[in-house]
């Protein structure tokens, strides 16, 4: 009977990290793509102030 209750709370522990972690994976994905959208909406620099390149 000790088992039974051993593996039930791994499974709860193993739920909340496979939660913690996609909670993690959801926000960061989120922050990705505000990101790349202000990214977008800046603007270029224009050529003559561009540092010179080879």
């Amino acid at each position: 009977m000790s088992n039974d209750s051993e593996n039930n709370l791994a499974g709860k522990a193993a739920l909340a990290a496979g939660a913690a972690i996609g909670s993690a994976a959801i926000a960061a994905a989120l922050l990705f793509v505000k990101r790349r959208k202000a990214r977008q909406n800046e603007k270029p620099l224009h050529p003559e102030q561009a540092p010179e390149t080879d």
